[in-house]
């Protein structure tokens, strides 16, 4: 049976051999003439890496820069990026075969862009293309109530349309309703009892809603008017804010889908993500989830508010581990970490004899850092550091070089914020904030 071959650097070895021999997985290791692992890139490994027969597939640390595509043209084998940290490689491992069907999703994202009015056509266009970069399938055109939008909608609608963008209007003024109609948006956000006449004109797929959202009656009777149109529509019987009938109005969707097995339904979850001071992406996993279990096929969010920035994002990848989540009977856990920003699964670390290990291989001059949930660790050649306040360790690193200093500190404050979040810190590498991960900026970035 052929193998898999780990790539690593000196100091991560033992900690590999020990992960990777409790994996049921043939391998090989190749220890690279370096000491950390995450300062390699593809193509440096590209360069020196000499493959042993009987290796099929090769997998490298996650840190590594640069993409695999060098590397899989030098050696002709498939290379995998692994996890950022060795000890995470048999969740990676369980996670890797899930992920790989994670995608479809039977949740449409309707992302709004909030009081066009105010906006020019090119901040428009500029909005739309990055909500649909984001995965929405429809751009929805928020109206503000005091200023009409009947001479600049249509050629604004016109040039979105043309992009290939699918539109809906939010509004309930029945001029810019007959407006947009016209001019090509593909849903209408929303007739009432008092505009339900013009569905009959409409080209437009309407969302139906009450004035009252507990009167569910008056709801199937415009659902009732649809069927005889022989029109297309989505039920939506409005989301509250919380304090504000928050749990009834969840009971409410419950009650449509009883009444209305078949029906298309819509929520706008952009009432609790906006209105709730919470990071938006564990508001919108619940809320996705329980759209999820109770077949409503569209949501409303907005970005508006500062904690809800990428939420459009964050639905789209709700709405795919929710699909997999249900597929697959189980709970929405362990099938994408993204959701998770400010928090870890769990905080690994080396243990001190781990590192003072680590330390009896090493004879340079360069510090390591390391850090766990009580302690921030140094160590190089020649000394070792523990402390539990950066500043005490830095005071014993004895360096003078300022460039290498600003380094240091840039490290160990990146090791407190990880130490006091209780999220994992490699050194050189970025900390995980989920889908709101970036890069880290590197000095040779700067010309």
């Amino acid at each position: 049976m052929a193998d898999t071959l780990f790539i690593t650097g000196r100091l991560a070895e033992p900690a590999l051999r020990a992960v990777v021999s409790a994996l049921e997985v043939d391998h090989q290791i190749s220890v690279m003439n370096i000491s950390v692992a995450a300062l390699m890139t593809t193509r440096w490994i590209a360069r020196r890496l000499e493959v042993p027969p009987g290796v099929d597939n090769i997998v490298i640390p996650g840190l590594c820069e640069g993409d695999v595509d060098s590397l899989q043209q030098a050696t002709g084998l498939p290379v995998r990026k692994g996890p950022a940290d060795v000890r995470s490689l048999p969740e990676w491992y369980g996670r890797e075969a899930v992920r790989a069907e994670l995608g479809p999703r039977d949740v449409r994202v309707f992302a709004e862009i909030n009081d066009v009015q105010s906006l020019s056509r090119e901040q428009m266009i500029d909005r739309a293309e990055a909500y649909r970069a984001a995965g929405a399938d429809v751009i929805d055109l928020g109206l503000s109530l005091d200023r009409s939008w009947l001479t600049e909608g249509p050629p604004t609608i016109a040039a979105l349309r043309e992009r290939g963008l699918s539109l809906s209007i939010d509004t309930l003024d029945p001029e810019h309703i007959r407006m947009a109609d016209a001019a090509g948006v593909e849903y209408v956000l929303s007739l009432t009892p008092q505009t339900i006449d013009l569905a009959e004109s409409l080209r437009a797929t309407p969302v139906l809603i009450t004035e009252d959202p507990e009167d569910l009656d008056a709801l199937g009777q415009m659902a009732a008017r649809m069927d005889e149109l022989g029109r297309p529509y989505l039920l939506d019987s409005i989301l509250a804010p919380i304090n504000s009938g928050f749990a009834a109005s969840l009971a409410r969707y419950v009650e449509v889908r009883r009444r209305h097995p078949g029906a298309e339904m819509l929520m706008g979850i952009g009432n609790l993500t906006e209105l709730t001071e919470a990071d938006s992406t564990g508001v919108t996993a619940l809320l996705v989830g329980f759209c999820q279990e109770v077949g409503i096929g569209a949501v409303l969010t907005t970005e508006v508010i500062g904690w809800a920035r990428g939420a459009v994002k964050e639905t789209v990848l709700a709405a795919q581990i929710m699909h997999l989540a249900q597929r697959q009977a189980r709970p929405p856990k362990h099938l994408d970490s993204g959701l998770l920003t400010s928090k870890d699964e769990s905080m690994r670390a080396p243990s001190e004899e781990e590192l003072r290990a680590m330390q009896a291989q090493i004879s340079d001059a360069n510090y390591r850092l390391f850090a766990d949930a009580d302690w921030l660790y140094a160590f190089n050649g020649q000394r070792f550091v523990r402390e539990a306040n950066m500043y005490a360790v830095f005071n014993q690193l004895d360096v003078d070089d300022a460039s290498h200093a600003f380094y240091l500190g840039k490290e160990l404050m990146k090791a407190t914020i990880a130490r006091g979040l209780r999220k994992a810190y490699r050194q050189e590498g970025p900390l995980d904030w989920g889908l709101l991960s970036f890069s880290e900026p590197r000095r040779e970035d700067v010309e």
